[in-house]
């Protein structure tokens, strides 16, 4: 048994984010053990949970991570934990499977955020919508985001229905509030006053009464995966920089587990690439430094001694983009890229792709996530193409002697043996 909560709304924007690093720093700040997790392919807003909380945050999706991967996640987090929090994906209801499906399949009460800048009574209505729509819910109550006054607070207060709780309210505070760009969020390391915004976020909490812990859930036994080592003695190369960022905490597991040693190095901050087996680029935003990566010598010329050498690669969203021959930021400056792939990456203001993707590829079937605004151009034809949940035809994935690129994230554990291939290990 462990307390825990799942932050939800009716939408995007209402501060899913904001309230459940605000409540992890609150709960931490009293001596609490804190998990957060993040539902969906998330790689930003869990860097801000992992400040919140002092801890690795890492994803539930029933989909992409399955919901066997999510139920030995949570029963090992109850057993380290004083408090679980899960923070769900766009609007409670949103999506197939939902979030709301995640609460429901593991009995994890349900809170909403609501920004109630522009609302008095209908806050009521909403929240009872949200609390009725679907009876087997387990819904608990409800918390205001950016509220005026201690009077709006109140008024928001009275308009809920007998049994619906009140977990408090956060106000309207700009010195608080998390920066974004076009991916969502900054990434926590480019917030340079991130622990203060976040005290100040759970300062105004504690005013509210939203240190009270939550209703404690049973979250049955479930074993954690084997892993055979089938990268015993090898070691990965994982670039890791505000460029190449987006990494899942259980990707760099399922990685350990394979037996591989890990090394981590910073393009950005003039690393060359390390000695190594083989090498992970993950995505990030290559397009807002590749003036710096085209500046790195060091790094270009070991990208290319290590295709040279057959070695294996992989690269993923950014890190591809980040291997074209040019690379067109949202400015329209054209930088040189790292030249291993023919072809253009360019940026564009309208989003590209987004949504879940399942690869079949000669190592194994993977699943994973896209999510760009740009657009690549490439002589190559791919070695396979991803698809959609629904069946459509999904991202490129191409082959270029050991070098596998494409926009989609992979996620590791869906196949740890896949993964191992990929990475040079025997399957």
């Amino acid at each position: 048994m462990c307390p825990a909560l799942f932050v939800a709304a009716q939408a995007s924007g209402q501060g899913k984010t904001t309230v459940t690093a605000a409540l992890a720093r609150l709960h931490v700040r009293q001596g609490r053990r804190v998990t957060v997790f993040k539902c969906g392919p998330d790689f930003l807003d869990p860097q801000i949970h992992a400040v919140a909380s002092g801890a690795p945050v890492y994803n539930l999706d029933l989909g992409i991570c399955g919901p066997a991967d999510a139920a030995w996640r949570l029963h090992r987090a109850a057993q380290q934990s004083d408090l679980i929090l899960v923070e769900g994906v766009m609007g409670l209801f949103d999506g197939s499977p939902s979030g709301a499906d995640i609460a429901r399949r593991f009995g994890i009460p349900v809170m909403a955020v609501i920004d109630a800048k522009a609302m008095a009574q209908t806050f009521g209505a909403l929240v009872h919508g949200l609390a009725t729509w679907q009876p087997d819910l387990p819904f608990s109550g409800v918390l205001a985001n950016h509220v005026g006054s201690e009077g709006h607070a109140r008024l928001l207060q009275d308009s809920l229905r007998p049994g619906i709780a009140w977990y408090g309210a956060l106000p309207r505070d700009a010195d608080a509030a998390l920066p974004e760009r076009h991916l969502g969020l900054l990434q926590a390391a480019e917030i340079a006053d991130l622990d203060a915004r976040l005290d100040r976020l759970a300062d105004h909490l504690a005013r509210t009464g939203a240190a009270d812990l939550p209703a404690a859930v049973a979250f049955p036994a479930m074993p954690a995966p084997s892993t055979a080592p089938l990268l015993q003695g090898r070691r990965v190369a994982i670039a890791r920089d505000a460029a190449f960022g987006f990494i899942y905490p259980a990707n760099l597991d399922t990685l350990q587990a394979l037996g591989a040693e890990l090394s981590f190095f910073s393009p950005l901050a003039g690393d060359a690439l390390p000695q190594c087996d083989a090498l992970w680029l993950p995505g990030g935003y290559p397009e807002l430094h590749a003036g710096a990566l085209a500046a790195n010598a060091a790094w270009q010329a070991g990208l290319k001694a290590h295709q040279a050498a057959g070695k294996p690669l992989l690269a993923e969203c950014g890190g591809m983009m980040s291997l074209f021959e040019t690379l067109t930021d949202r400015d329209g400056s054209v930088h040189p890229g790292a030249g291993l792939l023919p072809g253009h990456t360019r940026m564009q203001t309208r989003l590209a792709a987004l949504g879940t993707q399942f690869a079949e590829l000669p190592e194994g079937r993977l699943t994973g996530h896209t999510f760009h605004y740009s657009r690549s151009e490439t002589p190559l034809a791919p070695i396979a193409r991803a698809s959609t949940p629904t069946g459509r035809e999904g991202e490129a994935i191409y082959r270029l002697g050991r070098l596998t690129a494409s926009y989609v994230h992979f996620y590791f554990p869906s196949n740890p043996a896949a993964t191992a291939a990929l990475f040079g290990g025997a399957l």
